[in-house]
């Protein structure tokens, strides 16, 4: 087992803070103090620098870092497997999630509550963040295992299919647009249009579509942005804007008919998710179980 001030270390290593660490180990400043300095007596060397108001690690706490990495998976491997020898739901552990807002809000509630059931002794948190902020989340040890939209050029990430959705222009009565089936390309561009705001896969996923018919998000009369999928819909229930959401976000909506969908001629906005996890970290146990779960016991629900 890690000592409990190896873990101290990788907190502070992690976030690059002690101010972080003290909050996410409920402990003092001076204690997260007390603990480095006894690691640094023992290994004869220093962990950290200053550099100005902030830290950085050594070359000796970069060594310690990377070999605590694969020490606490192991650790977790080895729970895994002595909790799971006669029953595989049996396993005790965490599951640290992370979801761009499409996953968290619509899709993967169900199957969260049908992982529960079957490994009641699995704590699970989720982070519900936009795409961007999900890898960010990944790259700082918050999160174990991402579900976002797209893939990017990340090198230090590997990434699994999951699922496809669409995302579809939607337009409350107070539009123009409620009275229409359908519009141009051309006419796209004469109409008040909310978004998403930057590092949404929406709105990235809506940006890749206008590009492949020769568009930019500029070309659109777009002076409102919104962060989060429920954040642009509840602004579109109000406005006369015209605004791109994700299929399943608006299904109730288009089913009262509080919201409708307007099709616009050549434009097709489809986008793909994926599992998301750190390179040298595929083989997490409860990573691998919960990808396992979802992709064969309820993919084919969704």
């Amino acid at each position: 087992m890690i000592s409990f001030r190896h873990e101290v270390f990788f907190e502070v290593a992690i976030h690059l803070s002690f101010t972080k660490a003290s909050q996410v180990l409920n402990l003092s400043q001076p204690a997260i103090s007390r603990h480095i300095k006894s690691l640094e007596e023992l290994y004869k060397t220093s962990l950290f620098e200053r550099v100005g108001n902030a830290i950085k690690l050594t070359l000796p706490g970069n060594l310690l870092l990377d070999h605590l990495r694969q020490a606490k998976e192991v650790q977790i491997r080895l729970s895994y497997a002595l909790s799971t020898h006669q029953d595989e739901y049996n396993a005790k552990g965490e599951l640290r999630l992370g979801a761009s807002t499409t996953v968290a809000l619509y899709i993967i509630p169900e199957i969260l509550s049908a992982f529960r059931q079957k490994y009641p002794n699995v704590r699970i948190t989720l982070l519900n963040r936009n795409s961007e902020n999900v890898l960010k989340a990944l790259g700082n040890n918050e999160i174990d295992l991402g579900i976002i939209e797209g893939q990017t050029k990340t090198t230090s990430v590997s990434y699994r299919y999951f699922l496809s959705d669409e995302v579809i222009a939607v337009c409350s009565p107070k539009s123009e647009l409620w009275f229409r089936e359908s519009i141009t390309l051309e006419e796209l561009k004469n109409y008040p249009v909310a978004l998403r705001e930057r590092g949404s896969g929406t709105l990235d996923s809506v940006k890749a579509a206008l590009a492949e018919v020769g568009m930019k998000i500029t070309d659109l009369k777009n002076n409102i942005s919104l962060g989060g999928t429920e954040a642009l819909k509840n602004f579109l229930l109000v406005d006369n804007c015209l605004g791109f959401l994700p299929l399943r976000s608006v299904q109730k909506e288009l089913m009262s008919g509080t919201l409708k969908q307007v099709l616009i001629e050549g434009l097709h906005v489809q986008r793909q998710f994926y599992f998301i996890q750190r390179h040298g970290s595929e083989s997490d146990p409860f990573g691998q179980a919960f990808v396992r779960f979802a992709l064969h016991g309820h993919n084919n629900t969704l």
